[in-house]
């Protein structure tokens, strides 16, 4: 039996539709010229960059000497480098991160509070497990998320990022529920799926954006969050418990 649902963030409850935009605005004060859609695709390479540089065992933002704004001026620099201008001074990064901080860079996807408010209507405790640096708990207090949400574990707080299990293993004993009791829904085969059923939780894929595709195993694969409360409610998800890792 299902009794509590813990969710991705980013891509998964909210979005920030306008980055590209922010970047362009933020930096062109500055006196750095850069066009939304190419401050968008270059946030998407610097970030896989980082990504396969970091330390698969530790979390990037803590790991890092100077903590999540130091993580992120190096982000700011290496996005820089692409861009063959110098790195802008550290109020420049201190700007983005403030800004990235607050709701207004931010939306919610529409079908998400609905969605939960039914699923707690129900009795369902919910929670999230994201990889996000310290400022993620009043993000989702500004977005009137906090409330609604159990729950609220982020990489930094750990010290790990998903898929280590031990992300998915502390939000697990801060809810004091087994694992085949809670279902995880995301937005990354790797870090969602195969994570979470890696410790026996549950696990469902949420694609918003893209082709449709299954994953390996087969299982339920949602285009948002709408049919959660019925899936839990059929018994339909204990059917492919543990199959999104194999």
């Amino acid at each position: 039996m299902i009794e509590a649902l813990t969710f991705d963030v980013t891509h998964t409850l909210i979005h920030s539709p306008r980055v590209g935009e922010i970047y362009s605005e933020v930096l062109g004060r500055h006196g750095i010229a850069v066009e939304p859609g190419e401050a968008r695709r270059l946030i998407s390479v610097v970030w896989q960059e980082l990504a396969c540089s970091a330390d698969p065992g530790r979390d990037r933002w803590s790991a890092h000497p100077e903590g999540a704004r130091g993580w992120w001026m190096r982000f700011l620099a290496r996005f820089c480098e692409h861009l063959g201008v110098p790195t802008p001074s550290r109020f420049v990064a201190a700007e983005l991160f403030h800004t990235f901080a607050a709701a207004p860079a931010w939306e919610v996807y529409p079908d998400v509070p609905r969605v939960l408010d039914e699923l707690r209507r129900r009795g369902l405790r919910l929670g999230v497990i994201s990889n996000w640096d310290h400022r993620l708990p009043a993000l989702l207090r500004e977005l009137n998320l906090g409330p609604r949400l159990e729950v609220i574990v982020f990489s930094s707080q750990v010290g790990v990022e998903k898929p280590d299990p031990r992300i998915f293993r502390h939000a697990l004993e801060v809810l004091a529920v087994e694992p085949a009791a809670v279902v995880h829904v995301g937005d990354s085969q790797l870090e969602d799926v195969e994570g979470a059923t890696a410790v026996g939780m549950q696990a469902l894929l949420c694609l918003r954006h893209g082709p449709s595709r299954e994953p390996a195993a087969g299982g339920h694969v949602l285009r948002d969050l709408s049919p959660l409360p019925e899936l839990v409610a059929s018994g339909a998800l204990t059917t492919h418990a543990g199959r999104g890792s194999s």
